[in-house]
């Protein structure tokens, strides 16, 4: 490329027209119902009602940089945005691209790709709502000089109905190593639509101190659940960002604000029941700490086999016979208060004080369902664990721990699996799309 400082003094004057694009919704009829331009259309010539904005880009313009954030702003145009709406950055007259940003006000660059003969730069990727965006040009003209222009432009804002916004559970805090962070969306996004999704799961980002591998699910249209591949580290501090604000899913809808969410990871607790053996072993970081005598569902009412998460804890609850089925006035049926209940599913499973069955703990199983201990047990079982510590249930022949529909059954679910579930290639964030060409030399 010439020398930009010869080149002004050789042809100050050099100049070559540079348009911007963006495609909108076409109206059509009188009953208001608009048709997109997509990208292959807008390629084909078809939006001729696109709005455009002409910039002469010139020899001095050539490596002019726009930093004053009062004098972009008062220099923009609104521009219509849409999901598929190509951004396209042309030369009018002869002449070639040779470089070209464009980024928004967060420093977020759009990725884009140049056209034949090097006369045309689309993005690769969608433009976010309500974004000010900054583009830089550089070029040469028909005789080689190089000229250039920075322009800025801004998207229409979303409406309220428009945007889809996350909630992130749990609250912040401290959890056990078996917690599952929750994304809650304030609108379905249909499996049926894998690209909007995909992009979602990107912008939703997870780290962690130290770093471990995980990945989201997708349990239904509206909620997505994310873990690592094994527990969480002990100590841990694992930060949620949402990252959708301006961001495009499927049909008019972009993303908007959300709230941050960081979590401390304790002590890794690991309860494991082996009902055959009737007895529970609790570990902290791998070491026992305590080996208690225990009893689980008798036949008729095995206790679900498993991974659970500790889903809160309640000194006293009232537990009667006809929440899980069992008819006031028969044989099996109970109404009784009981202390120390650690819950484990939302169905009604504990870990509980049971007195009225201290004899059979350690010898058999006779409850309908939960695990029973003596109340001085419970009482330090209570007190020593926290939400999302990991309670395992083995050999009691009951069906196994639902993933989603009952608690945390997330950890049922092997690494193959869980990745099934999301919608980025083995759960894995594609990367970044490249933010720019770079100079021609």
């Amino acid at each position: 490329m010439p020398d930009p400082d010869a080149a002004r003094g050789a042809a100050g004057s050099a100049e070559a027209s540079v348009t911007l694009l963006v495609a909108r919704v076409l109206e059509e009829g009188s009953g208001g119902a608009g048709r997109r331009c997509g990208r292959e259309a807008f390629h084909a010539g078809l939006c001729d009602d696109g709005r455009q904005q002409r910039v002469l880009a010139t020899a001095r313009g050539a490596g002019a940089v726009l930093r004053d954030p009062v004098a972009r702003a008062a220099r923009t145009i609104a521009l219509p945005t849409d999901a598929d709406g190509p951004l396209e950055i042309s030369l009018v007259e002869p002449g070639q691209l040779t470089d070209v940003t464009v980024h928004d006000a967060h420093g977020r660059y759009l990725g884009g790709a140049l056209g034949a003969r090097n006369r045309h730069w689309t993005n690769t990727e969608p433009l976010r709502a309500g974004e000010v965006y900054t583009v830089r040009v550089g070029a040469q003209d028909a005789a080689g000089t190089p000229v250039g222009v920075t322009m800025a432009f801004r998207t229409a804002p979303p409406t309220e109905d428009e945007r889809l916004t996350v909630e992130f559970g749990p609250r912040a805090g401290t959890y056990g190593a078996g917690q599952i962070v929750t994304a809650s969306l304030s609108h379905p996004v249909p499996a049926s639509d894998p690209t909007s999704r995909a992009r979602l799961e990107r912008a939703l980002q997870v780290t962690s101190e130290p770093a471990v591998e995980g990945a989201w699910h997708w349990v239904d249209d509206s909620t997505l659940h994310y873990r690592p591949r094994t527990y969480w580290p002990a100590h841990a501090v694992v930060r949620v960002r949402g990252g959708l604000d301006g961001v495009a899913f499927g049909d008019h809808l972009y993303g908007g604000p959300s709230e941050t969410l960081q979590l401390a990871i304790g002590d890794r607790i690991e309860a494991v029941t082996d009902s055959a053996a009737h007895e529970m072993t609790v570990r902290r970081n791998g070491r026992v700490l305590r080996t208690i005598p225990v009893t689980t569902g008798k036949a008729g009412f095995r206790t679900r086999t498993g991974v659970k998460v500790v889903l809160g804890k309640e000194y006293q609850v009232r537990m009667r016979g006809d929440t899980v089925g069992i008819r006031p006035g028969t044989s099996e049926f109970y109404d009784l208060p009981v202390f120390y209940a650690t819950r484990v599913t939302w169905s009604g499973e504990y870990v509980h004080a049971a007195p009225w069955s201290v004899e059979a703990q350690g010898e058999e199983n006779v409850s309908h369902g939960c695990t029973g201990m003596s109340t001085q047990d419970a009482a330090w079982f209570f007190e020593t664990v926290r939400v999302g510590d990991i309670v395992e249930v083995v050999n009691s022949g009951g069906e196994e721990m639902a993933p989603f529909a009952n608690g945390f059954g997330d950890w049922n679910l092997d690494w193959r699996a869980w990745l099934a579930g999301s919608a980025l290639a083995d759960g894995v964030r594609a990367p970044a799309a490249l933010p720019r060409l770079s100079p021609l030399t």
